[in-house]
């Protein structure tokens, strides 16, 4: 009889499909990917290959991103209620709001954002250049949309620009607590500390590096430190593990975001099997947002 995996490794074949899994995914999910890496570079290397269908194994504006860069590939979500809360706290009603109110600022996104809302910003950025596409603007007033915690963060790196921020968070991040990392740092007193700047200020003071998921793989392939605490969703210890088979990570146990956990290898199966989950945009969405991404990969 068939098994889940080989059933996926068929349909693939069938529909010419790659899978994308992003860092915070299952094990088991990541190790069937394709790609596994932020959502950003994993929609580019989609752009790039000739496959005709993509499974972006994530929450769904990581969907809409791979849509937006390959607007003529089927880009399908094995669980299309797996929702960011991030994104969810920026809709596009409320930013068109917002810019009527701040009409000489400049509006930079997050990537995490729906594909609605990217086509009102004026650039993109992720957490890897989030400080290089604001330094990068002639611009001095910007509008930072939607985490404060990030958007603080490149404030206080950028202290010549003007910065208002938006108020949203990833509750995950944002919920981490300065005793449960210094629970982690008592435990593993030797440990090489590191955070995603989605984490609040008084825990980005503790690290010695912060950086987004990619940022923190690359500084562990040339580290020399054996022993690490890192302070992002524990999906990442995965692929650290597999790619730093020689080192220790730690993650805090209370950094699970759950819409992430939602995909299986079952509902992967599913949705390539009926191609159910499809990403649809409007056309004229894909068009706005497709500038404020492509601006964002020209700075990356």
């Amino acid at each position: 009889m068939e098994t889940v995996t080989e059933r996926i490794a068929r349909l693939k074949k069938e529909r010419n499909a790659i899978i994308l899994a992003h860092n915070y995914t299952n094990p088991e999910i990541q190790d069937i990917a394709d790609f596994t890496g932020d959502s950003l570079g994993l929609s580019i290397e989609a752009s790039k290959t000739d496959a005709d269908v993509i499974v972006f194994c994530g929450v769904t504006f990581m969907g809409e991103t791979a849509k937006i860069l390959s607007p003529d590939k089927t880009v399908l979500l094995p669980r299309t209620d797996a929702i960011c809360d991030m994104a969810a706290m920026c809709s596009p009603e409320a930013l068109a709001k917002r810019k009527k109110e701040l009409p000489n600022h400049v509006v930079i996104g997050y990537v995490n954002t729906t594909g609605p809302t990217k086509a009102l910003m004026d650039v993109c950025c992720t957490s890897g250049n989030a400080l290089k596409v604001v330094k990068s603007l002639k611009e001095d007033k910007i509008l930072f949309v939607p985490d404060k915690n990030l958007g603080s963060f490149i404030a206080r790196n950028v202290p010549e620009k003007e910065i208002v921020l938006w108020d949203g968070c990833c509750p995950i991040h944002d919920a981490l607590t300065i005793e449960e990392v210094a629970t982690l740092k008592e435990r593993y007193p030797n440990a090489y500390s590191m955070a995603h700047p989605e984490c609040n200020e008084r825990i980005l003071e503790m690290m010695d590096f912060i950086g987004s998921t990619e940022a923190m793989l690359n500084h562990c392939r040339t580290s020399e430190h054996k022993e690490f605490i890192v302070v992002t969703e524990v999906g990442m210890k995965h692929r650290l593990e597999t790619e730093c088979p020689d080192m220790t990570f730690h993650f805090p146990e209370s950094a699970v975001c759950q819409p992430m956990k939602y995909i299986t290898l079952e509902s992967i199966a599913s949705c390539l099997e009926d191609l159910s989950g499809e990403v649809i945009l409007d056309d004229d969405i894909i068009r706005d947002a497709y500038q404020p991404v492509n601006r964002m990969i020209q700075i990356r």
